[in-house]
């Protein structure tokens, strides 16, 4: 059984279930590790469990018949994702690559599906999170459509903040440029140009290993002034 101090560390959803909510679900948390590079789920395939980054970083991609390959999204330490897949209980509708190795925490559908129908702090978080997921994939579509690059690595970086997703996370990314430009769907050189820019425009300040986020507002809107 987890510890209820480390869960609240690792899943700030925990925080506000309700006793017996919580007691279920530290007995349900397993927690396994990644090596950078492996592919924690595949698209196409059943994962029966809701999964969190405890810690490290995770990219979701898709891979086209021709071999391209498409980021769609960043998951860092404290993000939880994949309910809808769960509730649904559907296959894997893309992959799950860990970028640097990483800790996930597991939550079975069980768990899941008994938190979704008898934890009400859990349900109105699930309402949340889903909706912010959702605004998200449709900004990514209007990134992808309307920004050049230096506009989708400035989304790419407000995103990785998001209070919502993230409500822990505060202004400083443990990121490099290369995983940037993984999370950003463009090469290591277009990412490091980006940030110059962005850098240059004072809306982060580039650090060894890290990104320090200066003006989020302005980030969030980026390509579209």
């Amino acid at each position: 059984m987890i510890d209820a101090d480390r869960l609240h560390t690792i899943a700030a959803w925990s925080r506000d279930l309700e006793p017996e909510a919580l007691e279920r679900v530290r007995s349900s948390v397993v927690e396994r590790r990644y090596p950078a590079g492996a592919v924690v789920c595949e698209m196409g395939h059943r994962f029966d469990h809701w999964m969190g980054v405890a810690d490290g970083l995770l990219k979701m991609r898709t891979i086209s018949r021709e071999g391209k390959e498409v980021s769609l999204s960043g998951v860092h330490s404290g993000g939880w994702f994949g309910e809808g897949t769960v509730l649904k209980n559907e296959m894997r509708r893309y992959d799950i690559v860990a970028i640097r190795a990483s800790n996930l925490a597991m939550i079975d559908r069980s768990t899941f599906m008994w938190l979704f129908e008898n934890s009400g702090a859990f349900a109105r978080f699930l309402v949340v999170q889903m909706n912010e997921r959702l605004g998200h994939f449709i900004g990514l579509l209007e990134n992808d459509r309307m920004l050049d690059a230096t506009g989708r690595v400035a989304r790419a970086v407000a995103f990785m903040i998001n209070p919502v997703l993230y409500p822990d996370s505060g202004r400083h990314l443990d990121l490099t440029q290369e995983e940037l430009g993984l999370l950003a769907g463009v090469s290591r050189p277009t990412a490091n140009q980006a940030i110059r820019t962005l850098q240059e425009q004072g809306l982060i300040r580039s650090e060894y290993g890290g990104i320090t986020i200066i003006d989020l507002d302005r980030l969030k809107t980026y390509g579209a002034e």
